[in-house]
């Protein structure tokens, strides 16, 4: 638990606020709205609200790569400090940070607290995906300098690339990502249900992990890069740094558009093609958001969105194993009996905003709880 601390960079509080935002609020009311009211335009502004089911990108589909992506950009000004130091203490802050990470995606998505080893999952989280790219990119962050990092994204671009193009395509149900989770994970991988005396694999669950674990690197990368060159150019030329951001995200976008043709965008086996396109918008929004609020100090009107950036984890792992929808139910549900068609809407709404109350009080309370 920590203090808030002072000289941050105020533009990734409030941008990783907004997506946290969006991911633990605004979408499921608007997904619970959506079920009771009947209006083509408004669902298809829902439509950007879920995943894309396969080949493609949805604005929904940037929400875990913004989350990696920001990660990445507090390597540079969490472990500059601790580098000069040459002390162990740096290599304990970012095993530390690795382990925590992975436990709480194990909680949330892997089954952790039901001590029942056949639902058990190992890896399917994205925290786990950030704690993945953050202890190889941290690590890569000690050794290399700026040119070389760039080098090391682009071998693991084609290292990824190399198997998914020439072993069986990119096909959902048969793709060398999925083979590699089958093969390692089996029924510790999400997807899987015991049936009888055996293990069956779901054909509806596409997500992958190990072998997309190399592009879950670059994309964190692709974030300590920004912040790296936020960090040194933000005393000294910040519109040239946002510049050379703007230029970076542009190029990013252009080179996974024309790449698609040969390895299509798709988020669920998280493609090199994907990984640039999605990188590219995150340092595009990145670029927007350091001019506007740290360069312009414009950032009033966005400050309210720091109650989520602030306490980002805490939001993320309240909103996805705690539901309040009993407590709200306890005090709504003579409402619910007058309009049972809103019911969902209202326990939806209560439950979040509850969610929203905590992170209200930590952040008044200057209670900042960091990992």
């Amino acid at each position: 638990m920590k203090t808030y601390p002072t000289q941050r960079l105020e533009s990734l509080d409030i941008l990783r606020g907004l997506d946290l935002f969006l991911l633990v609020f605004l979408q499921p009311i608007l997904m619970a709205i959506g079920n009771i009211w009947d209006n083509s335009s408004y669902h298809a502004l829902l439509y950007q609200f879920e995943h894309e089911s396969w080949e493609g990108f949805r604005l929904w589909d940037l929400i875990m790569p913004l989350f990696l992506f920001m990660t990445g950009i507090t390597i540079p000004f969490s472990l500059d400090k601790k580098i000069g130091n040459d002390s162990p203490e740096v290599y304990r802050h970012i095993v530390r940070r690795f382990l925590i990470l992975w436990i709480l995606g194990m909680v949330v998505q892997g089954n952790l607290l039901a001590f029942d080893w056949q639902i058990l999952r190992l890896y399917s989280n994205t925290l786990q995906a950030i704690a993945t790219g953050y202890l190889i990119t941290s690590i890569a962050y000690l050794y290399l300098n700026f040119k070389k990092l760039i080098g090391l994204g682009l071998t693991l671009l084609i290292i990824y690339s190399i198997p998914m193009s020439t072993w069986g395509g990119y096909d959902p149900n048969y793709n060398f990502a999925l083979y590699i989770d089958k093969m390692f994970l089996q029924n510790f991988m999400d997807g899987v249900k015991w049936q009888g005396d055996e293990w069956i694999f779901s054909e509806s669950y596409q997500y992958t992990w190990i072998w997309s674990s190399l592009t879950f690197i670059v994309t964190v990368l692709m974030g300590c890069l920004t912040g790296k060159l936020i960090k040194d150019g933000k005393d000294k030329d910040p519109n040239g740094t946002t510049i050379k951001l703007v230029v970076a995200g542009v190029v990013c976008i252009i080179v996974s558009l024309i790449w698609q043709y040969q390895q299509p965008i798709i988020k669920k086996i998280w493609t090199g093609s994907m990984t640039l396109f999605s990188g590219g918008i995150c340092i595009l929004l990145m670029a927007i958001f350091y001019y506007i609020i740290d360069v312009r100090n414009f950032a009033k009107p966005f400050r309210w969105l720091k109650i989520y950036g602030m306490n980002s984890i805490v939001a993320y792992v309240l909103a996805s194993i705690i539901d309040f929808r009993s407590l709200v139910h306890s005090l709504t549900y003579g409402i619910e009996a007058y309009y049972p068609n809103y019911s969902d809407l209202i326990l939806t709404i209560g439950n979040y905003s509850i969610v929203l109350l905590i992170l209200i009080i930590l952040y008044y309370r200057r209670i900042f709880i960091k990992i």
